[in-house]
């Protein structure tokens, strides 16, 4: 008779840790595919399936990972290359705009303008130094000591109430505007009104409606919607049904969120057979919780779909 195999505690460490070095491969052949293609045109559904996932999954992890998105990450190198471009060689400068992908001369100068802070011409005129964005490489550290314990969940659609803000990730603008945008609705009481009146779920924070090359996304502090009236210049939005992973974060915030949000992408997601689906990521913190202290506890919900 077949028995199954029982893993000892090190061989699960050790499976775990080459599936996580399997992802990271996949990814860093991702990035070999967009510098080799860089004066190319370069969809990012071509860039993804070199990683083995899709187009949404990718640019999650991506941006998660390296702090820029996809296609921010293609618009610098291709500016630093056309900046090398324009110094040694004579290549005139509308056919090195049309090499790396832009249609007319007047969005590349715009672009080039944004990121060198003058034009091409005058860097070419002026030898100028100019900014450099080089390639990036993945490093991931391996913690396999460290257990994550997560909860999969399956929950019908539901409706949130609340308010909202339209962000940039670039530049890591969210990370600012949203710390601003809680301690703006912490200070003029609209956080207090939500927990009067908040579900199980308790208070939550929810990114959403993710534009095409996920530059843009709306953040939307917000409570399940009960029976009450609810006020004028609050919004309410559907959460779509989904199956969740449900991570959590325990100690103050936002370190111990923050480091979660970094093991989700860096090891459970290389190390599972889940994909993140284009779907509002939430986070949901107790209504009267000390955010400060070091038992504190809230939660990361996580859309996903097995591969």
């Amino acid at each position: 008779m077949n028995r199954k195999e029982e893993l000892s505690p090190d061989k699960v460490a050790l499976r775990k840790e080459r599936t996580i070095m399997e992802g990271l491969q996949r990814m860093i052949a991702s990035i070999d595919y967009i510098e080799k293609n860089l004066d190319a045109d370069l969809p990012i559904e071509h860039v993804a399936m070199v990683a083995c996932m899709s187009r949404f999954h990718f640019q999650r992890m991506f941006h998660m990972l390296t702090g820029v998105t996809v296609a921010d990450y293609i618009r610098r190198r291709r500016l630093t290359l056309a900046a090398q471009e324009l110094t040694h060689s004579k290549s005139k400068v509308i056919e090195i705009a049309y090499k790396y992908g832009y249609e007319t001369p007047e969005s590349f100068s715009k672009a080039f303008r944004k990121l060198h802070g003058l034009s091409p011409s005058a860097a070419r005129r002026y030898n100028q130094s100019l900014k450099a964005f080089p390639r990036l490489s993945f490093q991931i550290q391996l913690k396999g000591d460290e257990e994550m314990n997560y909860r999969i969940v399956e929950k019908e659609a539901f409706r949130v109430v609340g308010k909202g803000i339209r962000t940039a990730t670039i530049d890591g603008q969210n990370h600012r505007d949203i710390p601003a945008f809680w301690d703006e609705s912490n200070r003029n009481g609209f956080t207090e009104k939500l927990v009067n009146d908040c579900g199980s779920m308790g208070l939550l924070g929810v990114c959403m409606e993710f534009d095409k090359q996920q530059e843009e996304l709306t953040y939307f502090i917000c409570a399940e919607r009960s029976n009450q009236a609810v006020p004028s210049d609050w919004e309410e939005k559907e959460i779509p049904a989904s199956t969740w992973a449900v991570f959590q974060a325990i100690g103050p915030v936002p370190h111990a969120i923050e480091k979660i949000w970094d093991r989700i992408f860096s090891e459970w997601f290389p190390s599972t057979g889940y994909e993140h689906v284009d779907a509002p990521e939430i986070e949901a913190y107790p209504p009267n919780g000390d955010v400060t202290a070091e038992d504190h506890c809230c939660e990361i919900w996580i859309p996903i779909v097995k591969k």
